[in-house]
């Protein structure tokens, strides 16, 4: 057991970035600040605003996103000063390596592996919403058999429920279509990317200017319906009213659901090995893209509940909706066109950052390095852990609900970010020699304040969730035992 806790050294890990089995480092400030907001604007704009707005904040939503925004720039703090000691690829799981010890690390990895393959397939959900209504406005249409999840879950019952339909095709055919595009390699990933991200900012600008002429300050009363507060602990409301289905609600409750829209700066992280100057770029790419994109979230959601009231913000493409009910069918055409190509630009984000992680857990003999460390000999890709990644997500997108997926990344990322601010109080006090070319301002405090948020946010969550959390960690830790603690490097090097 005692093994389990032993810690990765900062100079081996810097050491396995220039082996042979390395990723390329083609990746600039510009490119890795575009990934930031290709992975963050997306389904926090075009889907979850609807669903939180509706279900658990109200007007008061746009305040749900400045309390989610508050806990993830404390966290990026913490992230953007371990990216820039150790750009290696595996992000979280690699610093938690190098300061709690291998258990805990595995953990992480565990963990992120939750985030990013569920957060990949509540994005192919939501991509397979907006499909269906851009192709509607031509009179087309998706089987209804093959146009969504075979469950749906009722926030008013709490229960899940059949829809009558077998599977999600359009969220299916999306995933496979990036998993091709990923694995042919980061360059072309990423100019994909870049494209997709100037659309979709072009569209949300779009929408706050335009939007902003037809918001009526009538539709903003009352303000915040079901209360500023939503805090509950293990599912004991503690402030606040529960909603229909017992859970809890108000603004906390709204930003732990919409939470899931800011996960995407982490991601950069995660591709510190192929960042042309890691040290610098890093820092930049996350700090920059989690400014922008809460400004803009806010603006998003503040135009929104103007133009239309709270409890009749359609779920499934709330934006193009907005539009709609005020007479601007060409804006609904433009907007949903727009929210595919940014939902894409999500889903290749988070599709490309996945297998990074088993790429780093792999190196470390955590993983069968013979399918999860294989690098492409000519695309120098990650390929075996894409196309498995593409698979999982696949299924879990073509077979799950949107509420359902959405809160269960939440709490895994959240959990995520609590080990990274800790994380970095620990390696202050035990290495303070360390070079950080970027460090965490205002220490203590930043950390602490990332600690205590991420936490608050974690308890607003429903029950369920955390229960779903530790079975997935429980079933981690058995693989972990049975494999991953006999293959690995750090333990056959002692």
């Amino acid at each position: 057991m005692k093994n389990s806790f032993r810690k990765k050294p900062l100079s081996q890990l810097l050491d396995e970035v220039n082996g042979e089995n390395r990723l390329n480092r083609i990746l600039g400030p510009v490119a890795l600040t575009s990934l930031g907001v290709g992975a963050i604007i997306g389904t926090g704009i075009f889907v979850l605003i609807g669903v939180a707005a509706h279900d658990k904040a109200g007007p008061a939503v746009s305040l749900s996103f400045a309390v989610a925004g508050l806990a993830c720039i404390f966290a990026a703090l913490c992230y953007a000063e371990f990216a820039s000691m150790v750009p290696v690829a595996g992000s979280a799981y690699t610093y938690a390596y190098a300061t709690l010890g291998e258990l805990f690390a595995w953990i992480i990895g565990w963990d992120l592996i939750l985030e990013y393959a569920v957060a990949s397939a509540t994005v192919a959900h939501g991509w397979s919403h907006y499909f269906q209504d851009f192709i509607g406005i031509f009179g087309l249409g998706v089987p209804a058999a093959f146009s969504r999840a075979p469950l749906d879950f009722d926030p008013e019952t709490g229960m899940l429920v059949l829809t009558g339909s077998l599977f999600d095709l359009p969220a299916v055919l999306i995933v496979g279509i990036i998993t091709v595009i990923l694995v042919k390699g980061i360059r072309e990933s990423s100019g994909f990317n870049t494209a997709m991200v100037i659309i979709k900012v072009a569209i949300v600008l779009l929408v706050i200017v335009l939007g902003s002429q037809y918001v009526d300050p009538a539709n903003w009363q009352p303000f915040a319906p079901f209360g500023y507060s939503g805090l509950s602990v293990f599912g004991h409301l503690v402030l606040g009213e529960p909603g229909l289905g017992g859970a809890p609600v108000g603004v906390l409750a709204g930003a732990a659901m919409i939470f899931f829209a800011y996960i995407g700066f982490d991601s950069i992280s995660t591709h510190a090995e192929e960042a042309r100057n890691p040290q610098k770029d890093i820092p930049i790419g996350i700090i920059s893209s989690l400014i922008v994109c809460t400004v803009l979230y806010i603006a998003v959601a503040t135009v929104i509940t103007g133009m239309v009231p709270y409890n009749e913000i359609n779920i499934d493409a709330p934006v193009s909706h907005a539009f709609s009910r005020v007479g601007l069918g060409w804006a609904h055409f433009i907007i949903s066109l727009g929210a595919i190509a940014g939902i894409t630009s999500v889903l290749l984000v988070m599709m490309l950052s996945q297998p990074r992680i088993f790429l780093a857990m792999a190196r470390d003999g955590l993983l069968p390095k013979n399918i999860f460390g294989a690098i492409h000999e000519k695309f120098r890709t990650p390929w075996k852990s894409t196309i498995l990644t593409g698979i999982f997500v696949a299924v879990m997108g073509g077979l799950l609900p949107l509420r359902l997926l959405a809160e269960l990344v939440n709490i895994g990322t959240l959990f995520a970010f609590v080990v990274v601010c800790a994380a970095v109080l620990i390696m202050r006090r035990k290495h303070p020699e360390a070079e950080r070319p970027f460090k965490v301002p205002f220490m203590p405090f930043v950390p602490i304040a990332g600690i205590l948020t991420c936490l608050l946010l974690m308890f607003s969550l429903p029950a369920e969730n955390w229960i779903r959390l530790l079975v997935w960690l429980l079933i981690g830790i058995t693989i972990y035992f049975f494999y991953g603690r006999h293959h690995s490097e750090l333990n056959k090097a002692h």
